[in-house]
């Protein structure tokens, strides 16, 4: 059985090959031909444990993550099995495979809910999700900007990205950020919404990733009463999780509501309108993981 590190998934893994298989991974999950295990999580003395899971037998994998909560700090570790003879094939550490997949999602839920020329990318959050979703969205897109909205990010922030992405950052506030935003990524630790839902452009597609508990919203009323459709990365997980959902006012969600893996495969429509406001709520999904996972072992195991 190996031990897969992070180094190791980062060597392996490019953010296309994550977007690729989570796309597969997806369709698999709306054909009935995968399933999910949602979150569980168990906290005593200041420490959470969480576990998730999925079963993949078209990619031939099977697995959990689980991973400890203290602080506001994530540790992430996953047990991968065979589901052709169930032999546990590999632990691998998952902050690597948490960073890759996330973005990814949101990269592949903008090609469905995004116009399709996307130019202007307004984040808010420059931690480890912001980060990488500024560099998955510039090797996807032919950015003209990057706006960064974290008032507690280090000085030289936006230097990094843009050496990073190669795309011109600028630091700036929510409003500077979502002038006329293509784009625009939630992804902080937020306990209530991070701007009036009366700013944000007409026809921009938000991906609001930094929530996953009941009690914290990114996004306000107005924000989901606007929006044309709101995409969950699962709906049986995305609607207990999400407080942006979860605190909703009655109304605003009423005839929006739409699974990740139905419009990706096809079954559901995206944007339908060029100034729709789209929406994809996501608080991180087993099948991601395993998925990504899978594909990690796959190519660390063909190069010994």
């Amino acid at each position: 059985m190996l031990h897969i590190t992070d180094a190791m998934i980062d060597s392996a893994v490019t953010p296309t090959d994550a977007q690729q298989v989570l796309f597969e991974a997806f369709r698999s999950l709306a054909e009935g031909r995968a399933s999910m295990q949602e979150r569980i999580r168990t906290e005593a003395g200041g420490v959470k444990i969480s576990t998730m899971g999925a079963v993949l037998p078209d990619q031939g994998h099977a697995g959990a993550k689980v991973y400890s909560t203290i602080a506001g700090q994530f540790n992430f570790v996953i047990q991968l099995f065979s589901t052709r003879d169930g032999r546990p094939l590999a632990t691998l550490e998952a902050n690597a495979i948490t960073r890759l997949r996330t973005a990814a999602c949101s990269v592949i839920a903008a090609r469905h809910l995004a116009r399709p020329r996307v130019r202007r990318l307004a984040i808010f959050g420059a931690g480890v999700q912001g980060r990488a979703h500024a560099c998955q969205f510039a090797e996807a897109h032919d950015l003209e900007e990057i706006r960064v909205v974290d008032p507690f990010a280090p000085a030289d922030t936006a230097a990094q990205l843009q050496a990073q992405c190669g795309v011109p950052v600028r630091m700036t506030d929510a409003a500077g950020a979502l002038d006329d935003a293509d784009v625009v990524v939630t992804a902080s630790r937020a306990t209530e919404p991070l701007f009036a839902g009366t700013q944000l452009p007409a026809g921009c597609f938000v991906a609001a990733i930094g929530s996953s508990l009941p009690h914290t919203r990114e996004l306000d009323d107005a924000a989901l009463a606007r929006a044309a459709s709101i995409m969950v990365d699962w709906g049986p997980q995305t609607l207990r999780e999400a407080g942006d959902l979860q605190r909703a006012a009655p109304g605003c969600l009423d005839g929006k509501l739409v699974e990740f893996a139905d419009v990706v495969s096809g079954r559901k429509p995206g944007r339908t309108g060029p100034d729709d406001i789209t929406i994809y709520k996501a608080v991180g999904v087993g099948l991601q993981d395993i998925a990504l996972a899978g594909l990690a072992y796959e190519r660390v195991a063909a190069a010994r």
